[in-house]
Formats: structure tokens, C-alpha cells, sequence
């Protein structure tokens, strides 16, 4: 389970024990019906902190950021699921062309990109 899919079951279980609705949620919330919705049943996969906070702040809850990775973990993090996008591209676009790219052959480039990546500007890294 993600950890936005556990925020969300745990603010819809708050919300489940006060007895409201998503109805009440969203208009106390200033937020739409189908925002709330979506957030609380897990739906929305990036409801973004300020959705989430004014949900929590209805429902009586306190959100809590901490640091559970260090700088090197995230970072390594960051650049694999980049890498896998781009290598997604490319496997996309040769295959368009009749020129598939082998499995080990995307793991060597996956792999060389995440390495690029990491020693590389940090703008490369966590721009989209």
C-alpha cells in the first residue's frame, strides 16, 4: 500500500467514525464533492498537501511531515523512476519503428541513465 493510500483509508475511517459524509467534508473544506471523493477512496493518486491538509483539518487530524529517507535514497529514487520513464519513451518509439529494444538492452541503458542522472545537474534529475 502507498502511502497515500493509507493516508486516504485512515482519513476516510476518521471520517466514517464522526458519521459525516463527503458532502459535509467538501463543503467544510471549501472543496468539491468529487475532490474529496476521489482523495478519500484512494482514487487520486497526487491530491496535492494543501487537498489533503484541508480534508485532515475537517476531520480533526494533524498531518506530520518527517524525513523517513536520506538525500542519497531519494535521489537514487528519483533518478530510477526518470530513467524507467525515458526508457519507457524510447522502447515506445522503436518499437513504432519496427526495431524493438531488447530487455537487457533497456536494463543497460535504464541503468547508464540512472548513473548519468545521479552524477549530472540536479535540475536533470527532478525536472519533468
Amino acid at each position: 500500500m502507498t502511502t497515500i493510500n493509507a493516508i486516504a483509508e485512515r482519513l476516510n475511517g476518521r471520517r466514517q467514525d464522526l458519521g459525516m459524509t463527503c458532502a459535509a467534508v467538501a463543503q467544510r473544506s471549501g472543496l468539491s464533492l468529487r475532490s474529496v471523493q476521489r482523495v478519500l477512496s484512494g482514487e487520486e493518486n497526487d491530491p496535492g498537501f494543501a487537498t489533503v491538509d484541508a480534508i485532515a483539518r475537517v476531520l480533526g487530524v494533524s498531518l506530520r511531515l518527517k524525513e523517513e529517507q536520506d538525500i542519497n535514497t531519494l535521489r537514487r529514487r528519483q533518478a530510477e523512476r526518470k530513467a524507467e520513464r525515458l526508457v519507457s519513451l524510447v522502447r515506445g518509439t522503436s518499437a513504432l519503428e519496427a526495431q524493438p529494444v531488447r530487455d537487457d538492452t533497456a536494463r543497460t541503458l535504464r541503468d547508464r541513465t540512472v548513473k548519468e542522472l545521479l552524477s549530472g545537474s540536479s535540475r536533470k534529475l527532478w525536472a519533468e
